[in-house]
């Protein structure tokens, strides 16, 4: 945790950030609910289940808006969703976006 302020800029950095969120996350629309909050946000990136059991994927955007998406993610998740943790990596700045939307991949 922690963190001290975020300055908001005009033209604000872009970020690209992989994740993977643990959990009761599968058969609980999840990925839908994802989508549906990072189109909400203006992100662009993917979500998709993992063989283990886990949901995982990539956001990219504004880094504000990311950090709202990350904090989603650790805390919210979908109606019936119980989330025991997310992990963030992989984080770095990018020049552009990466992903024309968010996209659910099978």
């Amino acid at each position: 945790g922690g963190g001290g302020g975020v300055a908001m800029a005009e033209g604000e950095a872009l970020v690209s950030v992989d994740y993977e969120v643990f959990g009761k996350v599968q058969g609980v629309f999840f990925r839908k609910y994802t989508q549906g909050e990072a189109k909400r946000l203006g992100l662009v990136g993917w979500v998709q289940n993992t063989s283990h059991g886990t949901v995982q994927g990539q956001i990219q955007g504004p880094t504000a808006r990311v950090q709202e998406l990350q904090e989603w993610l650790r805390k919210i998740g979908s109606p019936q969703s119980r989330i025991s943790r997310a992990e963030f990596s992989n984080e770095k700045k990018i020049e552009a976006l990466e992903h024309k939307d968010f996209q659910i991949l099978k």
